[in-house]
């Protein structure tokens, strides 16, 4: 037995080496001969994910510490990129719908097109209503238990059209996700599929089923889905659909009824993510629930939103990171966030695009695999929205005229976007300065995608460092750049 015993311990650590090694970056990764092609996008300028630069190496074997350096480091390589993407909503289905054909194009290539836009490839959608519909609705009548009345016919209206033309201009390769905002109101404490309340314990097994029923039915209507989230912000008592879990309340959800469901069903290959809110008290939701071998086995990944900073504190990134070391095999996604409340006067405010580039480099930086918007598209009053919760999207189409405004926040998304690949893997970035935030990928081409992005009022020149060679670049004040080597 203790032979035995040995050589099990022997062979896994064999197997944990290898997949390590095959975790690493190229460790023969070099400059010699390559040009840096840098492309920019600078406040009170025109510069828009604009070619400014192209650069070369020199030797710089030990910079000084006046010298400005990004360091990056392409053999030293961590979690693999599964996709960036926004939500396909009720809302965002019926503004692209009042768009003329020649603007809903003019969308479809400026998101999806890998070449043309910025290649968004993931996405994310309602189960039944959420704040972002123009109205309230379910797919069942009350009190269906069997749900034998289940029925979308409501999306066949706007939003499956929509994400069917997403899809293709994706070319057939997006990745969609679904969320629940709450149960329909007969399932609920407080009989209201508004205002909070929770699931009753008696209709547990039929919101599992109800899942598996949406998953079903949009595959029918040629949208395969690839995972969902348990619960919309599960402890938000919001005026709009929402329903509270407790950390044990989603845990025995998780591994007595939905993940013994989708097993069921033949869904066991659907991803399911757990929290689903916000950074702050994402690390008790994970250990709570990945501490129970039983629901842990049911869980690809655990997903959150930015809103913690909105009641005057700041982002917080540590808690990403704390999630990543305690459960290094689960997958983080960025499930959600916007800027709001909406003011059209406000639209072309730089800040709108400077919280993404802030968000997206210290979460890839702290493990995320995945980074979701929330509506991809909104109208000219940050809706339509059923409770008047109006935001800011990336792109907004006047209906009035038919015409697509593109706020920074679309361009500073798509300085990751459009060059970071499915299946790159992020690599060391650091920076000597704090006003340059940065982060870097391996794309499986071997083309090396670094972002930096300089919040400060000035101009910084710095040195791109890699293995003692350097390239000079000029950083505009409150600019994005994304450097492909």
């Amino acid at each position: 037995m203790r032979k035995l015993t040995l050589a099990v311990f022997f062979i896994t650590a064999f197997a944990c080496k290898l997949a390590e090694r095959k975790n690493e970056a190229s460790p023969d990764f070099t400059t010699e001969g390559k040009k840096v092609t840098v492309y920019t996008t600078a406040d009170s300028t025109d510069l828009r994910l604009s070619i400014t630069d192209t650069l070369s190496f020199k030797d710089l074997t030990q910079p000084v510490e006046t010298q400005v350096c990004v360091f990056v480091d392409p053999t030293k390589s961590f979690q693999k990129v599964l996709g960036i993407g926004g939500a396909l909503t009720d809302a965002s289905a019926e503004t692209f719908a009042k768009l003329p054909k020649d603007r809903q194009q003019e969308f479809l290539t400026a998101y999806y097109d890998p070449e043309k836009g910025i290649g968004y490839n993931l996405g994310r959608t309602n189960i039944h209503s959420c704040d972002f519909s123009s109205d309230t609705y379910t797919y069942v009548k009350d009190n269906d238990s069997t749900l034998q009345s289940f029925s979308i016919e409501h999306d066949r209206k706007y939003r499956i059209p929509f994400i069917k033309q997403v899809i293709a201009a994706a070319g057939n390769k997006l990745i969609l996700y679904c969320s629940p905002w709450s149960p329909p109101a007969w399932m609920k404490t407080n009989n209201d599929i508004l205002h909070g309340g929770k699931l009753k314990p008696q209709y547990y097994q039929a919101w599992a089923n109800y899942y598996v029923k949406f998953i079903n039915a949009y595959k029918d209507e040629g949208i395969p889905i690839w995972g969902t989230t348990i619960q919309n912000e599960p402890m938000a008592t919001q005026k709009w659909e929402s329903c509270i879990f407790s950390a044990e309340e989603e845990r025995d959800f998780l591994k007595n009824n939905l993940g013994p469901t989708f097993e069921k069903e033949g869904l066991g290959d659907k991803k399911i993510m757990v929290w689903d809110h916000n950074r702050d008290l994402i690390y008790q939701r994970a250990t709570t629930i990945l501490s129970d071998p039983d629901a842990a086995k049911y869980v690809w990944g655990v997903a959150f939103h930015w809103y913690e900073d909105w009641s005057g504190g700041t982002q917080m990134f540590e808690n990403v990171r704390r999630v990543k070391e305690s459960f290094p095999r689960k997958n983080l996604v960025f499930s959600e966030g916007c800027n709001g409340p909406f003011n059209m006067d406000s639209i072309k405010n730089w800040d709108l695009g400077e919280r993404y580039g802030r968000s997206m480099i210290n979460d890839f930086n702290n493990g995320t695999v995945a980074w979701t918007d929330w509506n991809v598209l909104l109208d000219q009053t940050g809706g339509p929205n059923h409770v008047q919760n109006f935001c800011f999207a990336p792109v907004h189409a006047d209906s009035r005229t038919g015409k697509l405004i593109y706020t920074n926040a679309y361009y500073y998304i798509g300085h990751f976007s459009k060059f970071i690949k499915p299946g790159a893997k992020r690599v060391i970035s650091a920076s000597s300065r704090s006003q340059l935030l940065t982060t870097a990928f391996l794309n499986e081409d071997g083309k090396l995608v670094v972002v930096v992005m300089n919040q400060s009022n000035k101009k910084i020149d710095y040195k791109l460092w890699i293995a003692g060679k350097a390239a000079d670049v000029s950083a505009l004040p409150h600019s994005i750049a994304t450097l492909v080597l």
